[in-house]
Parts: C-alpha cells; structure tokens; sequence
C-alpha cells in the first residue's frame, strides 16, 4: 500500500503529538505500528540524518519460537523446551519477567506484523540454534527473514534511508542476500548459479542507472524498509536529526514530554502518552564502553560495527530522571571478531567475521604465539569470548585467521573475496597477508613460525580424519550449518596446504546487550524497581532479555519486533496526560 504522501523528515517537529518514538530501527517503528493500530497517533524521531539504524544494516534475522510462520508451514515448536533453553543460556540472569513475555507474545506480535502491516515473513526449515547441542535448542524454524523489498516503493524517502555498509556489497552497492551468497560463491562452478547472479547483476545495473543505487532490499534493508513502508503508509510522521536531549516530567513524575535538539536549536514536545526510548543501545559511548566491556577497561583495543549514532544518549536521558540501567549481564555487548580495512585518510573501519569465513574448511585461528584457541565455528559471539581471553592472557592485542589458497578462492577470508572476486588490493594495503611457505607466513604476521609449523601438522592430521580433537570444529549441528557441505566428511574440516593468507583480528561488537530495566509492559523501571509512569524502551536502549548470552540468529530483531508491539500495546492503555 503507498501513502497518498510520504512524510517530510526536515519538517518542524510538532509542539505536542500523542507518543513520542526516539529510534527508526526495527523496535521504534514496531512500537509506532502498533501504537497506531491501538489507535494512538505516533511521531518517530532520529538523531541521525537517515533512518532505518542497525537494523537497516543487520543480517535481518529475526528469533522468535514458536512463531506462526513455522507453525503455518506445519513445523512444531515446543515453548517449554525453548524457555529451558533461554535459562540454559541465561544461567543465573535468567530474567523469567521478560522472557515469559517474549515467548507468550512473540508468536502474537509477528502476527500482527506478517497479517497486518507490509513486514511479510519467510522462516528458515533449518537454522540450528547456535548451542544446538543444548537441551531445547531448535534445528530451525524460529528464525525469520522479510521477504525482499523493492525500495522504489519508498518514493523520495529511499534517498534517506540508512545506506548499506559498502563492504559489505559488491560492485559498489550491490547487497547479497542470503541465497545470493550461495550462488554467488557457486557461479564458477555452477551454470544455474552464474545464470542467478547474472540476472542480479544486470538488475543492479538498471537500478544504478534509473536510481544511483541498488533498489532491492533485502535481510535488514527488507526490515527496516518493510516496517518504514507501513508508517508511511499509515501517515506517521517521521522527523530526522532529531537528537534527544532531555525527558520532562510533570509534578506527579510521569514523562509527558521530551526536549530535541535540531541544528542546535532545542525544542520542547509534549507526548500525551509518553516517549518510547528505541535508539540503539550505547555501541559509541567511549566512556559507558570503558566501564562495562572489561576488555576494554583492561587495555584491549574494541572495534563495533553499529551505527555512529549509538552514542547512548537515550539511555543517559532515562537515567537523569532515575531510570536503572542494568551492569549485572555475563556480556556487554553481541560479539563479533573484526578486521580492519584502511581508509584513504589512514584510519580505519572494521570488517566483521560473522559466518562466511571462520567455520569453513582450510580455516584456523591462532594466536601470535601460532596456537588455535578456539573452535572457529562456534558464533561470533562465543569465539570473541575465547579471543578475549586469548588476548589477555597473552598480552597481546590481535591474533590471526589463517587459510590456505584453496579456501581463500572458494570462500573468501573476511574483506578479502572469493573468486572471481580480486585480492590483489588487500595484498596491496597489508589487510590480507600471503606467505609461499610458513615461515613466510609467519614472518609476515608476527607469528611464532615453529609453533605455527606445529599447529598446523596437528590441525592437518585431525582434518584428514575428519576431527578436530583440540576443539571439536564441525561437532554441532549449527557448525556443520555453517561449513562446506562438499567437504567431506567434516565440513567444517581440511588439511591446510599450499601457499597460506592470514587477516589480523580484534574483539567487536554488532551491538550492545545491557541497558535499561524495563517490566513486562515495556515500563522503564526506576532504580528502585518501581516503572515510570509514561516512559517505555524496547530494541537495544534496553537491558537484553537474553542477559548478555547469544542463544541464536536473530535474538535482538525478534525481542525488538516483540518488546515494540508490547510498548505499543502499553502506551495506547495509558490514560491520556
């Protein structure tokens, strides 16, 4: 459905408006959907001059059990099973409250956006769990991907959407889905796959000539685009760089209303049903960072990959009225290892490490000292856990992934890409180094080289047999999801030969986990435990319901999508300031 007009995102921000939305990320726009459908008339405002934030930017998965979609397509799901593994994974910072209302009201609220808004979903048959060895874990079905978008159906407000991450794309803007990804890494091999990506190709040429970039959005861009799509569709005015500076409460202490910063003018907006904080966590916050990421706080470098404008300015604003703000979970933030590219200027960007590389065949990590510490397929965020203490313990403030030529060409080894893809940039810059033997190897990295020598006869003997009797690479399920299907008989297992390549690796993040307590309703709760009155948060502004654990793809869309509707919901049952 397209909006008889798009909403204008440099307009004069109202003096007054029903609810207040500060975020344009998937839990902001849930959270006014619903509102909306409740009857209430929302705004949504962003500090930053785009929108969209890290979900327009994300894989876009979204982790929901027992979700209709599955259930639709005839898989079942066990809600029991799937708190039990929640707990698991929570450990003693299992937050029953917030976790019962996800899984009762998850399945609820990706209805509500599948039927009645333009977010149509897809679930994925198989998608193991990340612990897929744990008692409740799913071999798949919870996992859910939006359908691809084209954003010509954004009218003028495509030029405003948060761009992709350009290395993240290829030729300069074109984005990879899921199954592209597949036949792109097949298309030397496989006439049906270099006829797909022929034709994605020759679309993404269109669309630069007609729209100077790629219209077709797909995994976060199809998120974010598909929810965006719906406000407009429903006349809820969005309002851009919009910084919030302060909440404003009235004399029995209830938030009515909030003070943005514009240009570096301040003004005043009442919100008759309060203000919804959904501005994406505190990835940017260079002091809250120091404090809450231990590695950090112990001199380790840190590298996010969330958006600029997470800068926790949301969270500081709750906590200046009173609100809690939650130090107690096990992570920070959702890890992930990064690599870093070298910009024009000598600085440099991250490049993360989330799945393409690490579990594949022909792939090790080692530390300077040329040991593996690690299972490389486990997920991101459990394989920076490892890398962080490896980097503690040595001393030292990076380590290595390694691979030898055959893998480099067949999977690509972070920014570096497969074939047919060129590598002789990142050779040029020193982001990928090559070595004709080991030693060279290792010299070039820093390496140990006799220990490297070692590792690698003892990986190679493993891999022959198909197991890794140092960590169990290729054990899980959801490893062998993520390894090469064509290596047998472990695909996540060979021998390393011929020429290697390696990229240095540091800890990161793709978003943060703690934030603001909030209740059941989506209330943010004081520092006494008590909600205040008319002030709700949901998406990475709040503590993570996971309690600082990575259960499975998707575990912050699916809370984000869930906790909006909630809030939506909430503020449309507050009674009018």
């Amino acid at each position: 459905m397209l909006p008889k007009a798009f909403p204008d995102p440099d307009a004069p921000l109202p003096e007054r408006c029903e609810l207040l939305v500060v975020g344009t990320g998937a839990a902001g726009m849930a959270a006014a959907l619903r509102a909306e459908a409740c009857g209430l008339h929302p705004i949504l405002v962003d500090k930053a001059p785009v929108w969209g934030g890290s979900t327009a930017v994300s894989g876009g998965a979204i982790w929901v059990p027992d979700n209709p979609l599955m259930r639709r397509a005839g898989m079942a799901d066990d809600r029991a099973a799937a708190r039990a593994y929640l707990q698991s994974e929570a450990g003693n910072l299992f937050n029953a409250e917030l976790v019962d209302a996800f899984l009762s009201q998850g399945p609820e609220a990706i209805a509500f956006f599948n039927d009645e808004t333009e977010l149509t979903l897809s679930h994925r048959p198989v998608s193991p769990d990340y612990h897929s060895d744990r008692y409740g874990a799913a071999e798949g079905g919870r996992a859910l991907d939006a359908h691809d978008f084209d954003g010509r159906k954004l009218g003028p407000m495509l030029a405003r959407m948060k761009p992709p991450i350009e290395d993240f794309t290829i030729l300069g803007g074109l984005t990879l889905g899921r199954p592209d990804i597949y036949h792109f890494l097949r298309m030397t091999r496989s006439a049906a796959s270099a006829r797909y990506a022929a034709g994605r190709i020759l679309r993404y040429g269109i669309d630069r000539l007609g729209h100077g970039r790629n219209t077709r959005l797909v995994m976060g861009a199809a998120v974010a685009a598909r929810l965006a799509s719906s406000a407009f569709a429903r006349g809820i005015p969005m309002h851009l760089g919009q910084e919030l500076v302060a909440l404003e409460r009235n004399a029995s202490g209830r938030v009515t209303g909030a003070q943005l910063r514009c240009g570096g003018v301040i003004r005043r907006i009442t919100a008759s049903h309060g203000v919804v904080l959904a501005a994406g966590g505190f990835p940017h916050d260079a002091a809250r960072r120091a404090r809450t990421f231990d590695h950090v706080r112990r001199g380790l470098p840190h590298y996010s990959m969330s958006p600029a404008s997470g800068t926790g300015g949301a969270i500081a604003a709750a906590e200046a009225i009173g609100a809690a703000f939650v130090e107690s979970n096990s992570n920070a933030a959702f890890w992930t290892p990064v690599s870093l590219l070298k910009n024009r200027d000598g600085s440099t960007r991250p490049f993360p490490h989330l799945f393409l590389d690490r579990a594949k065949p022909g792939v090790i990590a080692v530390g300077h000292d040329g040991q593996r510490f690690a299972n490389e397929a486990v997920s991101y965020h459990d394989f920076v856990q490892a890398l962080i203490g490896k980097l503690l313990d040595g001393g030292q403030r990076s380590a290595w992934l390694v691979c030898d030529h055959r893998a480099l060409r067949r999977y690509g080894l972070g920014a570096a890409p497969a074939f047919p893809g060129r590598i002789a940039r990142h050779l040029a810059s020193g982001y990928l180094k090559r070595g004709a033997t080991l030693a060279e190897l290792a010299g070039n990295c820093g390496i140990d080289p006799a220990a490297l020598g070692q590792t690698i006869e003892r990986f190679n003997r493993d891999a022959a047999s198909g197991t890794d009797s140092e960590f169990g690479k290729g054990t899980t399920s959801y490893q062998r999801y993520l390894g090469d299907p064509e290596c047998k008989p472990n695909p996540c297992l060979r021998p390393l030969e011929g020429p290697l390549y390696a990229v240095e690796i540091f800890p990161g993040d793709i978003g943060t986990s703690m934030g603001l307590e909030i209740d059941a309703q989506g209330r943010v709760k004081d520092r006494k435990g008590q909600p205040i009155e008319g002030l709700f948060a949901c998406g990475n502004d709040i503590n993570s319901i996971m309690s600082g654990a990575y259960p499975g793809a998707g575990i912050t869309l699916g809370p984000a999508l869930t906790f909006g509707y909630i809030v939506g919901n909430s503020a449309a049952e507050l009674p009018a300031a």
